[in-house]
């Protein structure tokens, strides 16, 4: 996601089978289990072709029925992640939260007034009144980045970094406590979900994760420990909180950014899964809410497909990692995916990866729209499957459905 979050600072945005659950009881129920593998062996999709798997007719003839109430345009929507710019949402966001069209919506630097807690308090307030005006009957994620240090949008708690917390005498101990103070933060402004904490296992002091902090540790332990401190200590709270950015940023040079470009990551599968994939099994033992997925490629896993786009990658993490919660996208519109069509066709591309939640986060409201018309006709014309849709759909309303 953008490195500068439009505030005028220097925040980065890059960018999201237990036995027991680890969330406080203000948090209803418990995540659907049970989700349904993805099918393995899709084929590789090349840059220029159509993203979206063969006809649902020919790859199985089981659909899962839609929750009832919806219609095609809101089933999708409420899978879209939308943005806008300045501080002052625009009318057409409002009209399009109203018509049942908008799943969340995140925030940046550009739309909080940093000296003014009211200002955002009373746009969360606008926001969640106009969802309920919509009848959908489910509250939308209100998200941000606080991840802590220099990537943080609402001034106050965290504070410190995830590199700070990981060089403190208990990294654990800090992780928790910058968690609690995260989660309390964002409920404060209104919020429910913080696309944090990062995994990323960085390789070399000064790299990409690095230099801003946004890595606990270049021990994968370290890193698996204090991410599932903060996770557990965000959900017992009520915030959604999102491990990011699987299978792992952490090799990526300093010069490699996903938000300008393509970032191939060329360890080898076994490096990927002891280093990188290791701390996001801790994130799933804690039973984090979502897990985004990272715009890097890596040829060990899939030599084509950016790992939001692949297939085979969501499959490494719901069938060799066992995740049974909402898979989100990094932000749509990153320079990795230049060579991946329109919003639309990137929409497309990976909701047939796998991907739950796709994250509009251009600060342009048609982008979220044009997200939603291209899911949609999709499913229309067969090209995604209804039933991977409604499942995808039913993990994302469970989600959210334990919200207050």
């Amino acid at each position: 996601m953008a490195l500068s979050d439009g505030s005028g600072d220097a925040s980065t945005h890059v960018d999201s089978s237990p036995a027991t659950d680890n969330r406080g009881v203000g948090r209803r129920g418990l995540l659907a289990g049970g989700a349904a593998l993805l099918a393995g062996g899709a084929g590789l999709l090349t840059p220029g072709r159509s993203f979206a798997a063969a006809p649902a007719a020919a790859r199985s003839a089981k659909s899962d029925a839609a929750p009832a109430g919806l219609s095609p345009a809101q089933q999708v929507g409420q899978r879209v992640i939308w943005s806008y710019p300045g501080l002052t949402p625009p009318q057409a966001l409002f009209d399009a939260i109203r018509a049942g069209l908008v799943g969340g919506v995140i925030f940046f630097g550009e739309n909080i007034n940093r000296n003014d807690s009211s200002q955002i308090q009373g746009v969360t307030r606008q926001l969640a009144q106009a969802q309920a005006d919509s009848g959908v009957g489910y509250p939308m994620l209100l998200m941000t980045d606080q991840e802590g240090g220099t990537v943080q949008r609402l001034p106050g708690a965290p504070g410190v970094s995830e590199r700070q917390i990981g060089q403190s005498a208990d990294p654990v101990g800090a992780a928790r406590t910058g968690g609690i103070g995260a989660a309390q933060n964002l409920l404060s402004a209104g919020m429910n979900c913080n696309l944090a904490p990062v995994l990323d296992v960085f390789r070399q002091a000064g790299n990409f994760d690095d230099q801003f902090g946004r890595s606990y540790s270049m021990d994968p332990v370290v890193c698996g420990e204090c991410g599932a401190a903060s996770i557990i200590a965000q959900q017992q709270l009520g915030v959604v909180t999102s491990a990011k950015h699987f299978p792992g940023l952490g090799a990526a040079t300093r010069a490699q950014n996903t938000d300008l470009g393509p970032v191939p990551l060329n360890q080898s599968l076994s490096e990927l899964r002891a280093i990188d994939e290791s701390p996001f099994t801790n994130a799933i033992a804690a039973n984090v809410d979502m897990v985004m997925t990272s715009w890097a490629t890596y040829p060990a896993l899939d030599p084509v497909l950016p790992a939001g786009l692949s297939p085979r990658i969501v499959l490494e993490l719901r069938g060799r990692l066992k995740f049974r919660g909402v898979t989100i996208t990094d932000a749509i519109e990153a320079g990795a995916l230049q060579n991946f069509g329109d919003t639309g066709e990137r929409a497309v591309g990976a909701a047939a990866a796998g991907m739950d939640i796709l994250l509009c986060s251009a600060r342009d409201v048609t982008q979220g729209q044009a997200a939603v018309d291209a899911l949609q006709a999709a499913l229309a014309n067969g090209r995604l499957d209804s039933g991977e849709g409604a499942r995808a759909l039913q993990r994302v309303l469970a989600l959210r459905g334990r919200l207050g």
